[in-house]
């Protein structure tokens, strides 16, 4: 568009609203850039504004949330990584869909406000009861386990341990109905390791802090969702592991997570496991016979599922809007092509627990943790999933 404005150069002078940036261009025209996951419901209008000359860029703020909006506990991650900064970055600008209240280190949410040229108000609380939402002011239980001088970008214990204790004091908070979301900024499983907690990642620690069995991991992108079968574990693991049972359950699962997020009648596209699913035996020993029994089983209920699909074909059509929803059997069956079609706008969500939760869909990052060079984008619409799919404080009363 630029190009075809013949506009070569562009020169930043304000912001409208957190990541609306105002530039004059040559000749003297103004042009705003936005991401899209930034601003809220009016931030087209704020722009339109401001671009006329009719709305300085601090009038027209999006509305704050109300109390019939859900409370989301946004967890901090590990604060030697990029989680602090995807936190302040993304609960700087009000929200209108949810009351996020940050489970965290005040302290080192601070230092990454001063490393983002940003300054919220951030007030620590003592109970989510105690939150208040005004324009400007994160709300913070502060845990309270980071030294002062812990780096950025290093692997550490402490951090480790303290990522740890953010899921579980948000996880009690949503058993307890305080909550009725979980959005977890990035850990580091090694780290989480070093503290002595043997947890693959937050999808496996949120099932044992609220005692659930069995749970899945879903990526969402704007162009594909994807639901796996099996996560973090060794692919003879993983193909061993595969049942019709298992598969059934996570098709389900799947199922359930987009109608509360409002496809009404998902289309489901299920992955075989071998190259082009077997080739009706060609590749494989007949793996594939592990999934047409649960796809019989879902097809009687009146779910609409599809497969087994080869998966090197599944991803293209799904991207092109055939399906809602693809089925992976294994962890890098779908997170490869989830994260080349998406990363910077991905979320993770986990289905299957009591309570939502929705995550960025990328790590800690310590290459350039402590930098302000992090995308908030992630984290943004983590949030915006996790308000969207999180029932309001009434219906869980």
């Amino acid at each position: 568009m630029l190009d075809a404005l013949g506009v070569r150069t562009l020169t930043p002078l304000d912001s409208v609203h957190h990541g609306a940036v105002r530039s004059r261009a040559d000749g003297g025209r103004h042009v705003v850039t936005r991401p899209g996951s930034f601003g809220g419901p009016g931030s087209l209008i704020e722009i339109a504004a401001a671009l006329r000359g009719g709305a300085h860029p601090t009038e027209g703020t999006p509305p704050m949330s109300s109390s019939t909006t859900p409370l989301i506990a946004a967890t901090m991650g590990d604060g030697a990584g990029v989680g602090p900064e995807v936190v302040v970055g993304a609960l700087v600008e009000p929200r209108p869909d949810c009351r996020p209240v940050v489970i965290g280190d005040a302290a080192r949410l601070r230092a990454a406000a001063g490393v983002l040229g940003l300054e919220p108000d951030l007030v620590v609380v003592e109970r989510v009861a105690d939150a208040e939402f005004t324009p400007g002011r994160i709300n913070v239980l502060d845990v309270g386990l980071l030294p002062a001088d812990l780096p950025w970008g290093e692997l550490s214990a402490v951090a480790g341990h303290a990522a740890y204790e953010y899921v579980r004091v948000a996880a009690e908070l949503a058993l307890a109905g305080e909550v009725q979301g979980i959005c977890t900024a990035p850990l580091n499983k090694e780290a989480l390791h070093a503290a002595s907690h043997r947890y693959p990642g937050h999808t496996e620690l949120l099932a044992h802090f609220c005692g659930v069995d069995e749970v899945s991991m879903m990526l969402s992108t704007p162009k594909v969702r994807v639901i796996h079968v099996t996560t973090h574990i060794g692919l003879l693991d993983a193909i061993r592991r595969i049942e019709p049972g298992l598969v059934e359950r996570t098709v389900r699962r799947g199922h359930e997570a987009l109608r509360r997020a409002g496809v009404d009648e998902p289309r489901i596209g299920v992955c075989g496991i071998n190259p082009h699913a077997g080739e009706n035996g060609l590749f494989g020993y007949g793996e594939e016979e592990k999934i047409v029994p649960a796809l019989e089983v879902l097809r009687a209920d009146g779910i609409d599922v599809h497969g087994p699909l080869p998966a090197d074909t599944a991803f293209f059509v799904a991207g092109r809007g055939d399906y809602d929803l693809v089925v992976a059997m294994y962890h890098d069956q779908g997170h490869g092509p989830v994260k080349v079609l998406g990363i910077e706008a991905g979320v993770n969500i986990t289905v299957g627990l009591p309570v939502i939760r929705t995550s960025v869909d990328h790590g800690t990052a310590f290459d350039i943790a402590g930098t302000g060079e992090v995308d908030v984008r992630s984290m943004i619409e983590a949030l915006r999933q996790a308000a969207r799919m999180s029932p309001s404080p009434a219906a869980t009363s």
